[in-house]
């Protein structure tokens, strides 16, 4: 079994865990680092022949146009999908769809799958689902391979294993990936190319003798019933083509309803994650094609919490979301904790707000705890591809946590927040408090800079204090006209 977020801490817990590790930080501001300056050069080229926020604005209305009439698109998706000889699924929550999966990996006496990268198996548990079944799922992207044979958690919705350097994967392969099948060489280095080879000859005994392979998809095309995924590695392409049997878990937000909605969509996307003006590989499939690929394609149409998310008048905008991470690598919050701290397979601002929509708040203290992981600097929604304003969200959100925790005293790790709040209410109730606060607040820096405040500054910025306060300056320059 491997390891899963059930149990985890609430945010606050898990990020001052996440701090104290300065090679997980060292990690993740190199990784996210390179990524904003590729993305940087991909979106100023654009800008260069035409207008990349008249792209962000295209990709987004096609979005919230199919979320603003879904059920419609989703039945003419089904319609397509059963015409060109799929079977189509309907599952409400994740207990459903695993058993709809499971079900189908039995009908064929699979002990085993080949999986596409995929964010909306991992959100059901579905490899834990299978193994509970004695069905073994062997993820084939490189970077779910890693986590996968090191026992260990997702960091990050492209990258999962982002916080791995090189050296920590090559003692993943050389210490688990024979348990899992082809063992790597013993001649084994941490040059990438080295490590890819060794995944490669890993997964391909698995991709020839899988009968069963399962993906996710990153868009569904209503009036085709096209499935559409993107990838960077191929594994994906092999997973599609190969086994006789393809199942594909598809949330019920990732459908377009026409083909021309695709073009703003593919050009977003490999900008906004990989820095690419497009991905390696977009394989698309459209049902069954006699004597080419699977034989037998089957479509699990998921909601788990989507509809309930739907409902919510400002938080619908999530749904809109198409996985590229661009809010992750510009996040600082993010960047300084990493994915692990929010819980979920759903890391940083999209995950800050995704998963309290998904599964409601006032359920239990994790999730409620992530509007909160958030500075509400903007970045995120300067990023986002399709202009999820994803400030607004967690603000609304925030208010929505409060509301489900207004009866009763607040719980215990919530009552230094509370005295907090009525300090600042003291203070800022009263011109001379505030005025007398001011003047402290330079001294107290400079005294905690001087004589304690190593463990905060060492993953944190300590500003210095203006040498004058704005009160200050308007009492000895008269309001500016001195």
């Amino acid at each position: 079994m491997s390891a899963t977020f059930v149990g985890m801490p609430d945010f606050p817990t898990a990020a001052h865990d996440a701090l104290a590790d300065s090679q997980l930080r060292h990690n993740l501001a190199h990784a996210t680092g390179t990524i904003r300056a590729k993305r940087q050069r991909l979106v100023d080229e654009v800008n260069a022949n035409s207008d990349w926020e008249a792209l962000r604005l295209a990709g987004a209305g096609v979005k919230e146009s199919a979320l603003r009439d879904l059920a419609t698109h989703l039945e003419r998706l089904e319609e397509r999908l059963t015409a060109n000889g799929a079977t189509v699924h309907w599952a409400s929550d994740a207990a459903e769809a695993n058993a709809i999966v499971a079900s189908i990996a039995r009908k064929h006496d699979a002990d085993e799958v080949v999986k596409v990268k995929s964010m909306v198996t991992q959100e059901i548990g579905l490899n834990e689902a299978l193994a509970a079944e004695g069905i073994a799922a062997w993820e084939t992207d490189l970077a779910e391979l890693i986590v996968q044979l090191g026992d260990d958690l997702p960091s990050h919705i492209l990258v999962p294993a982002i916080h791995r350097n090189r050296a920590e994967i090559r003692e993943i392969f050389l210490a688990h990936m024979a348990q899992a099948g082809r063992p790597a060489p013993d001649d084994l280095t941490d040059e990438p190319a080295v490590l890819a080879a060794a995944a490669r000859a890993h997964l391909r005994e698995k991709f020839l003798r899988a009968r069963v392979g399962i993906s996710g998809a990153n868009f569904a095309v209503a009036d085709t019933g096209t499935l559409v995924v993107v990838e960077s590695e191929g594994n994906g392409r092999m997973c599609l083509t190969l086994p006789e049997v393809l199942v594909s878990v598809v949330g019920i937000e990732k459908v377009v309803p026409t083909w021309a909605g695709l073009d703003p969509l593919l050009r977003l996307l490999p900008r906004s994650s990989t820095g690419e003006r497009m991905n390696p590989y977009t394989s698309m499939w459209t049902g069954v094609t006699p004597g080419d690929g699977p034989q037998e394609v089957h479509v699990v149409l998921l909601d788990n919490g989507r509809t309930n998310a739907l409902a919510d008048e400002v938080g619908r905008q999530a749904l809109r979301c198409i996985r590229c991470s661009a809010c992750l690598n510009v996040c600082p919050v993010y960047e300084r904790v990493g994915g692990h701290a929010y819980g979920s397979v759903y890391p940083g601002p999209i995950g800050a707000i995704l998963n309290p929509l998904l599964k409601g708040v006032g359920v239990d203290d994790q999730t409620d705890s992530l509007p909160y992981a958030s500075s509400l600097c903007g970045a995120c929604f300067e990023a986002c591809p399709v202009r999820i304003d994803i400030p607004s969200v967690l603000v609304d959100l925030r208010a929505q946590v409060v509301d489900a925790h207004r009866s009763g005293l607040p719980k215990a790790g919530h009552l230094g927040e509370a005295a907090a709040m009525k300090g600042a209410s003291f203070a800022f109730t009263d011109s001379r408090r505030l005025g007398l606060g001011e003047r402290l607040t330079g001294f107290g820096v400079r005294l905690a800079r001087r004589f304690g405040a190593s463990a905060w500054t060492s993953a944190r910025d300590l500003p210095d204090p203006p040498r004058e306060s704005f009160r200050s300056w308007w009492k000895r320059t008269d309001g500016g006209r001195s």
